[in-house]
């Protein structure tokens, strides 16, 4: 019950943040085109873990907070990467839905995006593709470095 309210608190939170933002860039802003390019990065360390760990974990602020709808929330960037290292390396890959995201800057922080992905389970190939679901990711850019501080993955 304690995680639920917690995944719906940050639910809440990111709902009233974007609703109170006049609206989505256009996807020929640099802020839109650095945001698709944070996250094709950070994918490709994901689904390449087994030889990018070190550079997957360096996309995730220190003060992360990743809410998943199955497995509760993670507050400790060291036991994120850890899941992610007994988990998804070498066994699950990580396919954006084409032109799924969506990006809303937050004045002074960063910017929220939302999209669409699916999984690919390579180690069981008749449960090999998981249906589209949708990710919510806030980045925090401070200088010339951006970090993700919140995830919420939905399935």
């Amino acid at each position: 019950m304690k995680v639920f309210f917690k995944i719906s608190s940050a639910i809440f939170f990111i709902v009233m943040s974007v609703n109170n933002i006049t609206a989505q860039v256009e996807k020929s802003s640099e802020l839109y085109k650095t945001i698709v390019a944070l996250d094709s990065s950070f994918f490709n360390a994901y689904n390449t873990c087994d030889i990018n760990l070190e550079k997957y974990a360096s996309f995730y602020s220190d003060t992360i907070e990743f809410y998943h709808d199955k497995g509760g929330l993670m507050t400790s960037k060291q036991d994120i990467v850890d899941a992610t290292k007994k988990n998804i390396c070498g066994k699950v890959t990580r396919e954006l839905v084409k032109g799924s995201i969506e990006v809303y800057p937050i004045k002074d922080y960063g910017a929220v995006e939302i999209g669409l992905h699916k999984f690919h389970n390579n180690t069981e190939k008749e449960n090999s593709v998981s249906t589209s679901v949708k990710f919510i990711m806030i980045w925090v850019h401070k200088g010339n470095d951006w970090k993700i501080t919140r995830v919420i993955s939905l399935h």
